[in-house]
């Protein structure tokens, strides 16, 4: 574990320079925000799409890994939103809660670091990941707020959620690429120096970005972000480890991934997701907050047990 520690550690002393620089006002909350988008849509988009060019879409369509993922993220957001309903509290404030436990921060952490640990084999499982936290669970939360709103599954409900599915440009970078991989083109060199050197600034403006972002995260309900962190950090990778070692198997390597995925903490999506419905974006800002500080230690513990 000290060996994956250390391993870490860069990353999260990126982290940790970010947050210095928002806490200082070095850095302000605007160009946090500038940063985070600049990231977002180009370095990020840039890695992704280099990453997916270079895999089949066998590689990435796993069905055994897929349904095994979705059924241990499953398992504790019901875990979660059963808590929440115990709690007595409303369906989108559970939605919110659930998102917080289920949805880690794969794009802008998990993405570069499992490229680093693991090696890029990671890829195709990590693309996995992802696709099921961006099309399944992103599109749950916004369908649970609007019902529990009282507007249903109606036209303009499905119409929200493909538009922002439709928008994303992490889906249009995984589709891009895979698209690219099919028509068995190389990649012009020019064009594959291009990705290389927008997609190199994606580890670090992202782990950056997510730094100077957790310093403008408030501390308000710590209790509840505190059960929230320990779903998502621990929870979490363990219904996923549970489903893709023995309930629906999947390859050992895949497996493996997919289990440290489950690991990160809380994805900065899930307030902004929050706070644009106005649904409790204290507990999920304190959740980020949290599970992150302490993902130092807990990622490291679950990449280790897999390795």
């Amino acid at each position: 574990m000290a060996e994956i520690f250390f391993r870490t550690l860069p990353f999260f002393a990126i982290i940790g320079l970010g947050y210095w620089a928002g806490r200082s006002r070095f850095f302000t909350e605007d160009a946090t925000a500038y940063l985070t988008r600049f990231v977002f849509y180009f370095p990020l988009s840039a890695m992704i799409f280099g990453f997916a060019a270079n895999l089949s879409f066998a590689e990435v369509f796993d069905p055994t890994l897929i349904l095994g993922y979705l059924a241990g993220t499953l398992a504790v957001y019901l875990l979660v939103t059963a808590v929440a309903v115990i709690r007595g509290l409303d369906v989108p404030t559970a939605a919110v809660e659930a998102q917080c436990a289920a949805i880690g921060n794969v794009g802008f952490l998990g993405l570069p670091m499992m490229a680093i640990l693991f090696g890029p084999a990671s890829a195709a499982p990590m693309m996995v990941v992802l696709s099921v936290d961006l099309v399944v669970f992103s599109s749950l939360i916004v369908i649970l707020i609007n019902a529990g709103r009282g507007q249903g599954l109606g036209l303009a409900t499905l119409k929200l959620v493909g538009l922002g599915l439709l928008k994303n440009p992490m889906i249009l970078s995984i589709v891009a690429g895979l698209a690219w991989s099919a028509s068995a083109l190389p990649i012009p060199e020019p064009a594959n120096d291009f990705l290389t050197i927008l997609g190199g600034a994606a580890t670090p403006g992202a782990l950056f970005a997510i730094g100077a972002s957790l310093a403008s995260k408030s501390a308000e309900r710590v209790q509840v972000a505190g059960w929230l962190s320990f779903a998502k950090l621990v929870l979490h990778p363990a219904c996923v480890a549970l489903a893709v070692l023995w309930l629906i198997p999947a390859a050992p390597f895949s497996a493996a991934v997919a289990i440290a995925a489950a690991s990160l903490p809380v994805a900065g999506n899930v307030y902004m997701l929050a706070q644009h419905y106005g649904v409790a974006p204290h507990r999920a800002s304190a959740a980020i907050f949290i599970s992150t500080v302490v993902s130092i230690v807990t990622v490291p513990a679950v990449i280790a047990w897999v390795s």
